[in-house]
């Protein structure tokens, strides 16, 4: 059994439902301490936090992930208690397996062994670890990110450990990822009746009209990196719960994933124009939860490709596909973020695995990828 695994079973082993951390930062630190790390912890809220560098030359290479889990879901439908690492058919089972604590044994190991191997290297190692990725993230790594920004830290390359690959490990990297904008519209109407419709005025009639308008929008054509901006609806309340009752209002929640293409102050401004084209009477809030970020082809790219290659004998895609991460709220600090790690065919789902081959595979490829740019 090697090193690696044995960390992400002590990991697995520990329930760390968002946000709680429950001693899974302590063990990582107390690996990173015997490397000669300096250790900043960073509390905020109930949110557990640390950054720990070694060395203080340029360039700066920073790890970052999460040590908060997902819920499990009923336990009875897993194969094996969650929080019990269980290996069945060379599957390491238990929830954070994929998402990530794989990953952040990896990362102790790889720094290790580097080190081990590669005493007088350039530069420096960084490592930016949370409790709050999972769940609401406003105490979490966008805290640290401010934090460092006012120490004016700079970090030259971040590898962010979230399970990129798809179908096989190693076929997928992520160089960014496309905004996310999100609003909860209120059309209004006249509640009243459903006999007497020149007495009342339909909010779920006006709004029809204006849905098809922002469904065959073509909002961009996307780019190099990124696929075209898309616009869906999630949700749809209206109505009193009566057949013979027209409502008062219908609520309607959207959102945008979008491109570098586009910008959420656009995206807004075409919205308004469309429901104002129509004169319905509304009401509109907005959050922009995720700015879009890209890294283009360039170095850290080149070096964690090169990497995967070495040792999975894949060229990965390089792709801006899936949801957010912490990447967006790095970049705003480190001009150069990609994301690697296993395959997420079971993230989040019952019975959540890593495959134990691509747990040692996985501490290769970051380790290549530190040589690749640190040696």
């Amino acid at each position: 059994m090697t090193k690696t695994l044995n960390i992400t079973k002590d990991l697995i082993s520990k329930n760390s439902i968002t946000p709680n951390d429950n001693g899974c930062q302590e063990l990582l630190i107390s690996y990173l301490e015997q490397l000669g790390f300096k250790i900043e912890k960073m509390p905020y809220g109930n949110v557990k936090n640390f950054y720990a560098r070694k060395g203080e030359a340029s360039p700066l290479v920073v790890f970052a992930g999460h040590t908060d889990v997902v819920p499990t879901g009923p336990e009875s439908e897993w194969s094996s208690p969650p929080f019990e690492p269980t290996t069945i058919h060379d599957n390491l089972f238990g929830r954070g397996a994929a998402d990530m604590k794989a990953s952040l044994a990896a990362f102790i190991t790889s720094i290790e062994e580097f080190l081990l191997d590669h005493n007088d290297h350039k530069g420096s190692i960084g490592l930016l670890i949370t409790s709050d990725e999972e769940g609401i993230a406003i105490n979490g790594t966008v805290k640290v990110v401010e934090a460092l920004k006012a120490k004016n830290e700079k970090i030259d390359y971040c590898i962010v450990g979230e399970p990129t690959s798809n179908i096989k490990f190693g076929d997928t990297v992520k160089n960014g990822r496309r905004g996310s904008l999100s609003a909860t519209l209120r059309v209004k109407g006249i509640q009243g009746h459903i006999a007497y419709p020149d007495l009342i005025k339909n909010p779920i009639h006006q709004i029809s009209p204006v849905i098809d308008n922002l469904v065959n929008t073509i909002w961009d054509e996307g780019n190099e990196y990124f696929p075209k901006t898309s616009w869906q609806i999630s949700n749809i309340n209206g109505g009193t719960g009566a057949t013979n009752v027209v409502p008062g209002f219908v609520d309607i929640l959207f959102n945008f994933r979008y491109s570098t293409s586009n910008t959420a102050d656009t995206l807004k401004d075409r919205v308004h124009n469309i429901l104002d084209k129509h004169k319905i009477e509304y009401s509109i809030d907005w959050e922009n939860s995720a700015q879009p970020y890209i890294t283009e082809k360039g170095l850290l790219v080149d070096a964690i490709s090169s990497a995967i290659k070495d040792v999975t004998k894949i060229t990965p895609d390089i792709s801006t596909t899936g949801g957010t991460s912490d990447g967006r709220f790095i970049s705003s600090i480190c001009d150069q973020v990609v994301e690697f790690g296993p395959i997420n065919a079971s993230i989040h789902k019952i019975d959540e695995h890593v495959a134990t081959k691509d747990i040692e595979k996985l501490k290769e490829v970051y380790k290549l990828t530190l040589v690749n740019l640190l040696k």
